[in-house]
């Protein structure tokens, strides 16, 4: 994306306008004016000539002239400018890497320990907010599903995983059932999906519930809405969130409804999962900035995340979520590094 918009840039002078202004704005968070740009800069520039090249970078939608100050902004658009062709990411010391590498080891117990450390290390060494979700078994196959009847219109599913885990989940439904329906619909499902990865099984029940529900009998959509709420359970607990309140110290994010509806996203952690499962099937870091992600809670945010492996298998993905204004230069080592390290304490296990 980066060399796309390179072609349509005005040339090195205002590239290196460009990264000092987002740079300031970086550090500060303020609106950047063109007296300021002229002593960052180091180039023997009027005062004219610089409000010339600003001119043209917004004109190309690079900055933003906010309407209470004579400076300027980074948009998403100069952001991710800098980031994929300015940026210069410094990798991290030995020193560094062993600080993080003995803060991840903090919680080599258990991996629930694993991903809460590693969560708040993350959140500690960059004063964001730190994600990373639990690992997941990357070839966990359905054996066998059971359902029994308990009160107040919940049922238990059974599932047997992998022919030797077994995994409990308490649904609650829309309306109490029989032991005859309940086992009928266990029937179904075995018989359907038995055998079957469960990711497979999760994408299979999406699609026929979209594409064939008005050809399916009244079974068939109780079994299948017994079992989609029987794997969306098993997600509920499935990332660990640290460092959310780091992001009040931000002016850009200290709107209170903006704070409200991305704490809501941390709370449902639905769209949360959505941005992160874009990641599993990624090489390395990934940076969203605001409106990339697509999700409108996080317009003002970007996220800079990384798959992490286990014996070769992505299990999960961590990273942080800040203000667009982060500082991409430490936090994506950062994020680098994290991964291969959580990847090595599953593996050393």
């Amino acid at each position: 994306m980066g060399d796309v918009i390179k072609d349509m840039f005005p040339g090195e002078r205002a590239q290196h306008l460009l990264k000092v202004l987002v740079q300031r704005y970086i550090r500060e968070g303020q609106p950047v004016g063109s007296r300021t740009l002229s002593k960052d800069s180091g180039l023997d520039l009027s005062a004219a000539t610089i409000r010339n090249v600003m001119a043209d970078l917004e004109e190309m939608g690079f900055v933003s002239s906010p309407h209470t100050s004579a400076g300027r902004v980074p948009t998403p658009r100069g952001f991710r400018f800098f980031v994929d062709t300015l940026l210069r990411v410094k990798p991290l010391s030995s020193s560094e890497m062993q600080v993080l590498a003995n803060k991840i080891a903090v919680g080599s117990h258990d991996q629930q320990s694993l991903v809460a450390s590693t969560s708040a290390m993350l959140s500690s060494l960059t004063s964001l907010a730190g994600v990373v979700t639990t690992p997941r078994q990357p070839h966990a196959s359905l054996r066998q599903i059971e359902f029994l009847s308990l009160s107040e219109k919940r049922v238990l599913a059974i599932m047997v995983i992998n022919d030797r885990e077994v995994q409990n989940r308490i649904l609650q439904l829309d309306r109490d059932y029989s032991s005859e329906e309940l086992v009928r619909a266990a029937n179904y499902l075995n018989e359907k999906f038995a055998g079957r990865e469960i990711v497979e099984v999760r994408d299979i029940l999406v699609a026929e519930l979209k594409s064939t529900r008005e050809t399916m009998n009244r079974l068939m959509i109780d079994a299948i809405n017994m079992a989609q709420r029987a794997f969306s359970a098993e997600d509920e607990n499935n990332f660990v969130v640290a460092g959310e309140t780091n992001l009040m110290g931000f002016a850009e994010l200290h709107d209170v409804d903006k704070l409200r509806r991305l704490f809501e996203a941390f709370n449902t952690k639905r769209d949360i999962l959505g941005m992160l499962d874009k990641v599993v099937n990624a090489q390395g870091v990934q940076i969203f900035i605001g409106e990339e992600s697509g999700y409108s809670v996080m317009d003002d945010c970007s996220l800079v995340v990384a798959p992490y492996t286990a014996n070769d298998d992505v299990v999960g993905v961590l990273g942080v979520i800040g203000p667009t204004r982060m500082a991409y230069e430490r936090v994506i080592p950062i994020v680098d590094v994290a991964a291969k390290l959580l990847g090595s304490a599953l593996n050393s296990k």
